[in-house]
Order: structure tokens, then C-alpha cells, then sequence
């Protein structure tokens, strides 16, 4: 232990500690207006919506320092973006007892995913034009929420939308950050909401009693499995390899989630291996020397920490917020997704038209047999896949073909 302290110590910095702390920032300005657009749709109470906060913050916190810490990799944890963007699609529908339950349910097949190496034959099964239209087809409601919500702040998010363009332009990597403060400053000028003093009090736990149901696993359980696996581990796993970091999946996966069972009661949803803001720990910015970037990973767990610590002045200073603003917010934040999301949709020619079934069916909002868009995008994304991608003919098949001709 005291050799790992003095290593930690050696290879500490002030670049990879700014460089967490950025995307601990990041997170709560960004994915984190998400989960308050959810927990409006929900009409949760502040008590349970700090300790969401709580829940998310800690599971990341815990696993992306173990992780880090373990394979000297600046590994960063965070909760599921597109799951909680799920949620808004399905509250208040389904109650919070059963959306636990589905947590749990996503944290045990995970586990047995994780637990048994199969993460990358599951994966091949489900093809990636496919995936990408449902996540596509999820999120797009949330930029269509960035538009409609100028009817009512039309000079706040216009300029909201105007500074996150110049910032993408000149300031890319905290485009979102101007984007708040801009968002927050003008709201204050045209008094939409009013400032108050905020309470360093340390946050309390709730626990929630699970509840299953068929509506839940299917409509909650089901998509939030699959964005998990294809929209965060596998973009994630991506990323650590073109960083030059050769970490197997399996413990990655297992970690998080065995944090995700452990939090899901407490109202966080599952725990994923973090993309965008990973990007800002793995890059040169975070240390010159690539083997000592995981001190980003660590610093990125305890700012965590600290934000779980007091979730209750989070949730007074976001609960503050207009919900026009808190839409714009979610709609730029999400922008990036969605683009992405498309792009690996489209990509491949002979799969356009299965993913663009996919993403139209997932954005309908259309439900069905007590199953809701993101079900039936992916189950007719799927047929329409199997049934429009001709099948390649073996060597043996066209071997025999030939002879025959002849």
C-alpha cells in the first residue's frame, strides 16, 4: 500500500488533475441535464433526485478509480447518457419502483456478459447500422427539444445555439461549458429564475423498492442492455485501443456492473465505460507520458466523489433552471450522439435502408402490445436487416455454381 501511494504521488499532476476534473465538469453540464429532464418527467421529489445523483456519481467514482488504478489506464467510468434519455421517452409511464427493477435486471445480464467474455460475440450478432438507428432515433428527440423550446425563450436559446457554434469552432473541447454559463447568465438577466444560497450539506441516500414487471424489462431493461453494450462499452473500448491502451473487456464490463447492482437501489442507473469525456484523459493534454495518464482516471473519481458528496447543491442550482433552458441544454449536449449515430447508421450502403427503418420507427413514439418505440425500432430494424441484406454466398456455393455453368 505505501509503495502504491508513493507511485500515485510520483506520477501525479496537475494537467491529468485538471484534465479529471474537466470531465467530472463536463458530465454534470452535459449527460447530467438529461437525468433532471427524466426525473421531471418521473415528478420525483428533490430528496430522491439527490440521491440519483448520489447513486450515479459514487458507482463512477468507485469504479473508474479501482480501474485506473489496477491497470495504470486512465479508464473513466460514468453513467448511461442514452439509458437516461430512455427514461425521458418512458416516465411517467412506467413507475420509478419498476425502473429499479430494470436497473437490476441490466446489471445482472451485464454481469453475466461480462463475467463470461461474450461481450464481443453478442455484439456481432447485433448489426452495428442497427443499433446506431435505434440510439439515433432515441436521441433525436432531444435536438427537436432544442428548437421547440425557442417559442418560449426564443433570445436565450438562440444565443445559447449561436454560442455553441462559435465555441465548436474556436473552443471545442468546452463548447458545452460556454454554452451554461451563457444559458445561465441571460436567464438571470430576463429573470427566469432567481439565485439562492446554496446548502453544502452532505447528501442522504434513499432507497428504492424494486418492482418488476414485463413492462419495464422489455421497454427499460431490454434497450438499456443494448445501448449499454453498443452505445458506451463498445465506443469506450474503441477508444481505450486507438489511445494505445490494451485492456481486456471482461473486468471492465464485470466492475461496472457489480457497481450498477450495488447503486440501483438508491435510484442510479447503470454504470458504463465513459467515451466523450474519456477522450479528454487519454489525450496528450492529460500527460505528455502516456503511463501516467490513469492519475486523470483517479482524479476524475474522487471530483466524483465530491459531487455525490453534496448532490443536494446540485439539484438546488439545477432545479432552479427553466425547463426550455434545461431542453436547449440537453438538445446541444446531445448533438455530438446524434451525429455520430447517424453517420455509423448510414455508412454502409446495402444497410441504409434497415437502419433508416430502425431510427423512424425508434423516433414514432409509436406503442404497441404495452411495447414501446425502442422495442419495436429495434425488432423491425432487425427484420428489415435479415430481410434486405442479401447473404454472402460461401467459396464452396460459388465453386459449385461454376461447374455447373460449365
Amino acid at each position: 500500500m505505501t509503495h502504491l501511494f508513493q507511485t500515485l504521488k510520483d506520477d501525479w499532476s496537475i494537467s491529468a488533475t485538471v484534465a479529471g476534473f474537466l470531465a467530472v465538469l463536463i458530465s454534470y453540464s452535459g449527460p447530467l441535464i438529461i437525468f433532471f429532464q427524466a426525473a421531471q418527467q418521473a415528478q420525483v421529489s428533490p430528496a430522491m433526485m439527490i440521491s440519483w445523483i448520489w447513486g450515479i456519481s459514487i458507482a463512477a467514482a468507485i469504479s473508474s478509480i479501482y480501474l485506473s488504478v489496477k491497470f495504470k489506464v486512465p479508464i473513466v467510468m460514468a453513467w448511461s447518457a442514452p439509458g437516461t434519455a430512455l427514461l425521458v421517452t418512458l416516465f411517467p409511464e412506467i413507475s420509478l419502483n419498476e425502473a429499479i427493477a430494470a436497473y437490476i435486471t441490466t446489471a445482472v445480464v451485464l454481469f453475466v456478459i461480462g463475467i463470461t467474455g461474450y461481450f464481443d460475440k453478442l455484439l456481432a450478432l447485433i448489426p452495428q447500422s442497427v443499433a446506431a438507428g435505434m440510439m439515433a432515433g432515441i436521441l433525436v428527440n432531444f435536438g427537436l427539444g432544442l428548437f421547440t423550446a425557442t417559442e418560449n425563450m426564443p433570445i436565450i436559446v438562440t444565443s445559447m445555439l449561436m454560442v455553441f457554434l462559435i465555441a465548436k469552432r474556436f473552443n471545442p473541447r468546452y463548447a458545452m461549458l460556454w454554452v451554461l454559463g451563457v444559458g445561465l447568465i441571460l436567464s438571470l438577466i430576463f429573470g427566469k429564475f432567481q439565485p439562492v444560497t446554496m446548502n453544502f450539506s452532505i447528501a442522504i441516500p434513499q432507497f428504492i423498492q424494486p418492482e418488476w414487471s414485463w413492462n419495464s424489462t422489455l421497454n427499460l431493461a431490454l434497450p438499456l442492455i443494448l445501448v449499454s453494450l453498443s452505445g458506451q462499452f463498445l465506443p469506450g473500448m474503441s477508444l481505450l485501443k486507438l489511445s494505445g491502451y490494451n485492456v481486456p473487456a471482461k473486468p471492465i464490463i464485470t466492475t461496472a456492473s457489480i457497481t450498477s447492482l450495488i447503486f440501483a437501489c438508491f435510484g442510479a442507473i447503470t454504470t458504463v465505460l465513459g467515451s466523450i469525456t474519456a477522450a479528454l484523459c487519454m489525450g496528450a493534454d492529460a500527460h505528455e507520458a502516456k503511463d501516467k495518464r490513469y492519475i486523470a482516471g483517479i482524479c476524475n473519481g474522487l471530483f466524483y466523489i465530491l459531487g455525490g458528496l453534496f448532490a443536494g447543491s446540485i439539484v438546488l442550482l439545477f432545479s432552479l433552471f427553466p425547463k426550455e433552458l434545461v431542453a436547449a441544454l440537453a438538445g446541444l449536449a446531445l448533438l455530438g450522439a446524434i451525429s455520430s449515430n447517424l453517420t455509423v447508421a448510414m455508412q454502409t450502403e446495402n444497410q441504409r435502408e434497415s437502419a433508416l427503418i430502425t431510427f423512424l420507427a425508434t423516433a414514432s413514439g409509436m406503442s404497441l402490445l404495452g411495447m414501446s418505440s425502442v422495442v419495436w425500432g429495434i425488432c423491425i430494424g432487425l427484420l428489415a436487416h435479415f430481410v434486405l441484406t442479401p447473404k454472402k454466398s460461401s467459396p464452396k456455393t460459388n465453386l459449385a455454381s461454376d461447374s455447373k455453368r460449365a
